[in-house]
């Protein structure tokens, strides 16, 4: 029987673990909590669960050698050893991460061993990569062009659970969401390239309707530039990757950002309150804090920002617990605390690729492409829309359908036409307006 190990047990994995022993697949769970694995298996008889922790690289070793397939799902940081292990054990392996270029210089390597790295299989990256070179490659075929390319995803909360002052709760992790907040950005804006400081990566977004929903905001992901020759659009004359959320999250992180409260910069914390961090980190004055705040950047209390920070509680005149941390601990350690999903409210994730074409006959046509998906009782949509990609493309490798060696990404018709066809058999699925 075929044997499939994963790596990590958190808030994506169940889908891919579920699809995979339904397949009649061999899954082995490794995570650092053995419960946390034993509560995805659940007892299922092709199921285990071991515990393990990444410092332990010999049992890694081990458990590579004894799978055909190896899936991580850890932070990112730790793929790139887990890879080594696989080329040297001759064993496929998979993420849903962004391919490192510590990890894009292992290509050679795992081309000689005669392995796949496949990474960047989940919903974004990786829904999306697979959805946009579709149209992309139709356009093509056609004898069209690429002129405009915009590419968003929002994981968010549904609409009616939207109900704190950031309009956001967490249906993944945390840190992961506020670290993003803290990239610079980059893009290509007709012909020419754009960069945007993260001191501005909320200030200004783009206001897009987005229907069954509402009019969203959408700022720029990272760096969009190297996208056109990754798809395969020189042509295009702009190309842009971005995130949605709700209309309050761009001023809210603007002001928290303006008032330097996302720094990594570790601080000494002992007998300090949140309040205290606050004015320390904006070079205000702790006496009256809350209107040095809006004296400074000329805004009222009814500010949305203003109103989410002190509903966080970065006002407060709170003991803080840590000892030592910074800033960015605290704030995401307070969105922990106050802004997770419960399990009686239904997550979302949304997508829109939005192309402007010129037809071989001179025509310009503009064309959207959209996604709407919604949690159910089963799985939250983030890890439905992040682990089904992954266990469709683990399946595909096992059957010998994927042959390609090397570091790879999904951008090929032959990886991501099957894996497009099942999702949609599975409930995802994009729906095209032209």
């Amino acid at each position: 029987m075929r044997k499939v190990l994963i790596l990590g047990a958190g808030m994506v994995v169940k889908p891919i673990v579920h699809y995979l022993l339904d397949q009649n697949i061999n899954v082995t769970v490794a995570s650092r909590t053995k419960k946390k694995a034993e509560r995805v298996i659940a007892g299922h008889a092709n199921g285990k669960a071991v515990g393990w922790n990444i410092d332990q690289l010999d049992i890694l070793d081990g458990l590579v050698a004894d799978n055909d397939l190896t899936v991580s799902l850890l932070p990112y940081t730790h793929h790139v050893t887990v890879a080594e292990i696989c080329i040297s054990q001759k064993k496929n392996m998979l993420t849903t991460s962004y391919v490192s270029p510590e990890m894009n210089a292992l290509d050679s390597t795992a081309k000689k061993a005669g392995v796949i790295i496949l990474n960047e299989l989940g919903v974004d990256p990786g829904y999306d990569h697979m959805t946009a070179m579709k149209i992309i490659d139709e356009v093509h075929a056609d004898g069209g062009k690429i002129d405009e390319f915009y590419s968003l995803c929002g994981a968010l909360c549904a609409p009616e659970a939207s109900d704190n002052p950031f309009r956001y709760k967490f249906s993944w992790s945390p840190k992961g969401v506020i670290m993003a907040g803290n990239n610079d950005a980059q893009f290509i804006r007709n012909g020419k390239k754009v960069q945007l400081p993260t001191a501005d990566l909320f200030k200004n977004p783009m206001e897009i309707d987005f229907p069954g929903v509402e009019e969203m905001h959408a700022y720029p992901n990272r760096d969009s530039i190297p996208y056109g020759d990754i798809y395969g659009i020189p042509e295009a004359r702009t190309v842009l990757r971005g995130t949605f959320r709700y209309k309050n999250w761009c001023e809210a992180m603007d002001l928290m950002k303006s008032l330097n409260l996302t720094s990594y910069y570790e601080m000494d914390l002992k007998g300090k309150t949140y309040a205290q961090v606050t004015a320390e980190q904006s070079c205000l004055s702790l006496h009256d804090l809350k209107e040095g705040v809006k004296s400074k950047f000329k805004i009222t209390e009814q500010h949305v920002g203003f109103i989410a920070l002190d509903w966080l509680g970065l006002f407060d005149e709170k003991p803080i617990v840590l000892e030592k941390g910074s800033p960015f601990d605290l704030v995401s350690d307070l969105m922990i605390e106050k802004m997770m999903m419960n399990e009686s409210e239904r997550d979302m994730v949304i997508m829109q690729h939005m192309f402007t074409i010129i037809k071989a006959n001179g025509e310009t046509e503009k064309l959207i492409s959209r996604m709407l998906d919604y949690g159910n009782s089963d799985y939250t949509s983030i890890a439905r829309t992040v682990a089904l990609p992954a266990a469709i493309g683990v399946k595909m490798i096992l059957d010998g359908k994927i042959t390609d060696t090397g570091v790879h990404i999904p951008i090929k018709k032959s990886i991501y036409e099957p894996i497009l066809t099942e999702l949609e058999a599975l409930g995802i699925s994009m729906t095209e307006t032209r």
